[in-house]
């Protein structure tokens, strides 16, 4: 972005409130908070909109299924009190992570009236119509460079679910998307409408809301790679035939997340969430730093034993922090500063600060000063004052007990004296010549 530029505009694609967020839903959010906080550092100011899906999202498997209204028959609760319930759920999930809030979360069930006067500029331009079956869709062919995103051609598309298609559909082209479903039997989360009662769909969310709390560009258009076929496509068509040219001039997408191996799935058992680590005595901002590790373009595979090593490291660099100091000022680091510009590359700012950590040329002041300039972007609370507590007499007995075990090489033993330990609250690390612990 250009120095001069006063405010930069970024919206993310948000939850689809049907469920808790994964950790694979996690990495992506927290990639527009990373380039938020870089480009802040600079001194520009960014306005963030980050959109909430309480309706519209359709299940993978039917077309005619509304992932809320499902998920709320499952639960035996109104689609309303579903989509609140796990919304406040993804706040907290983020403040965990040290995600700062978006200047607004507008849900699309709130946006229902942008959204129709937004599909009736697109019918009155001839970018959509009223199908067969009186849903709204928007036609393809008609915006000539569809594609550009995903390099995904109409002419090499074929009917499938990923472009909404249904046998029995009033579209004129199977690549065409709904813009406004009829709602035919459907009785809940519908709406009254200039084209009859239904419901929006996906797509057209995105476009309504980025366009009117953006003043109809954005800067920064965030989501995961998921997303960029058929949503941001889709998405892409509808916005510029509004705006004439380009509404977005970056489009960001952070890859997929792997879960020791596998990606994560319901039918695999392995879905993860972040209130798991949080069961297992893990800091949140463990995951943070997981996710640090690796580049936001890269597939990432997630591992318990990758999450254990960066809680050690986050308790180790809290605890140098405070040995080094308590003054708060900066000091840039051109290593730093060069990683961050070279399109986020956290992975060499982490390398940088640990080669600063172990430099016993780099005087503790300017350290703790180089410490507290990534930590604006890192944000895993380096300041936070380690706890300090009295072992109880359990469990000074129980360090004994091990300590004594592994001199005799009892490893059995040993590792059982570690698991009530860990129990209690601590956490045991082996030395060569013995053993040390600390809180969690």
């Amino acid at each position: 972005m250009p120095d001069t530029k006063k405010e930069v505009s970024m919206y993310c694609c948000g939850p689809t409130v049907y469920r808790d967020a994964h950790v694979g839903n996690l990495r992506t959010f927290l990639l527009s908070d990373l380039i938020r906080r870089v480009i802040e550092i600079g001194g520009t100011k960014v306005k963030v909109i980050q959109n909430i899906t309480d309706v519209g999202h359709m299940a993978d498997d039917a077309e005619i299924e509304d992932k809320v209204i499902a998920q709320a028959t499952l639960e035996k609760i109104a689609p309303f009190e579903i989509a609140r319930k796990y919304e406040v759920r993804f706040h907290a999930d983020l403040e965990r992570l040290n995600i700062r809030k978006a200047d607004s979360y507008p849900r699309a069930s709130e946006c229902i009236e942008m959204m129709h006067k937004l599909i009736s500029t697109l019918i009155e331009q001839g970018f959509a119509y009223v199908g067969s079956d009186q849903s709204v869709y928007f036609n393809a062919h008609s915006f000539a460079t569809y594609g550009a995103i995903s390099g995904n051609k109409l002419d090499s598309l074929k009917p499938g679910h990923r472009y909404q298609y249904s046998d029995d559909g009033g579209k004129k082209f199977h690549a065409d998307w709904a813009l406004w479903k009829n709602a035919a039997n459907r009785t809940e989360m519908i709406w009254d409408s200039p084209w009859g009662v239904g419901f929006p769909g996906w797509h057209i969310e995105c476009s309504a809301m980025s366009l009117n709390f953006l003043n109809s560009h954005v800067d920064i258009h965030v989501g995961g790679i998921d997303l960029r076929f058929p949503h941001h496509e889709n998405e892409r068509a509808q916005s510029n035939a509004i705006t004439k040219n380009e509404a977005v001039d970056i489009w960001v997408h952070g890859e997929h997340l792997l879960f020791e191996g596998r990606k994560m799935a319901k039918s695999s058992g392995n879905v993860v969430l972040l209130q798991d680590l949080i069961d297992k005595n893990i800091d949140p901002l463990a995951l943070r730093l997981c996710f640090m590790e690796n580049r936001y373009r890269t597939q990432m595979d997630l591992t318990w034993d990758s999450i254990a090593a960066a809680q050690i490291t986050i308790k180790r660099w809290r605890k140098k922090m405070a040995q080094w100091g308590a003054n708060f000022e900066l000091e840039e680091d051109e290593e730093m500063i060069s990683a961050l510009e070279n399109d986020l590359d956290l992975p060499r700012l982490l390398q940088r600060i640990r080669a600063i950590e172990k430099d016993e040329r780099i005087p503790d002041v300017a350290k703790r000063a180089r410490f507290n300039f990534a930590e604006q972007v890192l944000a895993l609370d380096l300041h936070r004052v380690q706890r300090k507590a009295p072992l109880t007499p359990a469990q000074q007995n129980l360090l004994s007990k091990r300590d004594q075990a592994r001199k005799e090489q009892r490893w059995s033993d040993s590792d059982l004296l570690r698991i009530e330990l860990e129990k209690t609250g601590l956490e045991i690390r082996d030395l060569v010549d013995g053993q040390e612990w600390d809180w969690r």
